[in-house]
């Protein structure tokens, strides 16, 4: 069944294709599929992670004060940002608004949930950085408060893999992947998909979550059309 309102999750690694910085092409390729979802009608907000910059918890384990890397993981998110939102409006004439948790107004707007629901219903995109603008919260949990807080119907966390797998599939040939799987399975079998703060807060208020690979052209269009690609995560009623 196609949905009215997603939010989608990107991981910061994939915009910088695997190093630091931004990868234009991937990039590019992003915003090219987003704007096919806007076009066909369908509400899109982004998150986006910050990890081709800085993650903060590698810098805490490399000796940096906690707080402090987790605030410079956040302003590596707002870069991401700032470069999906040239490429939607410049190539694809996308009208967007980027929103931070953290004050900047000469980049973004602050994160204000009416207005962002505002510009939604006006068929912009709406791109939330900063995360939430706490430490000790990642991008993972954010995609999923934000989702919650703005009526979404459906978090898409899009990967570098096809869906949910039993192991790791680089890691181990043998993994096998789940077409459905609830939220409670996948906290209980410690699968690595997302953050367990994230995938609880999505099981206590019933938020569906598409776990599918964003490098397959067209996947984040059938994501919203309703298509079986990757793994649903839900919790049934």
């Amino acid at each position: 069944m196609p949905t009215r309102r997603v939010l989608l999750k990107l991981g910061g690694e994939m915009f910088g294709g695997g190093g630091v910085g931004v990868d234009p092409t991937v990039v590019r390729t992003v915003a090219r599929q987003i704007a096919e979802v806007v076009r066909s009608g369908v509400e899109i907000a982004v998150v986006i992670g910050g990890g081709n910059f800085f993650r903060g918890e590698e810098l805490s384990q490399a000796g940096m004060q906690r707080q402090r890397s987790d605030y410079m993981g956040m302003l590596g998110t707002v870069m991401n940002c700032l470069a999906l939102q040239d490429f939607l409006e410049r190539e694809h004439h996308i009208d967007t608004r980027v929103q931070t948790a953290i004050t900047m107004g000469q980049v973004a707007e602050a994160y204000i949930p009416r207005r962002a629901m505002r510009h939604l219903e006006k068929g912009r995109v709406v791109i939330f950085g900063a995360g939430v603008g706490m430490p000790y919260f990642s991008t993972d949990t954010t995609a999923a408060q934000r989702a919650l807080e703005i009526e979404c119907e459906m978090v898409l966390l899009a990967k570098g893999v096809d869906g949910v797998f039993t192991a790791d599939p680089k890691i181990d040939p043998t993994a096998t992947m789940y077409t459905e799987i609830t939220h409670r399975e996948v906290l209980e079998k410690g699968l690595k998909v997302a953050d367990a703060t994230a995938f609880s807060l999505c099981m206590d208020n019933q938020m569906p979550i598409m776990v599918f690979n964003l490098l397959v052209e067209g996947n984040i269009a059938r994501a919203v059309r309703g298509e079986r690609i990757g793994t649903l995560v839900h919790t049934p009623a």
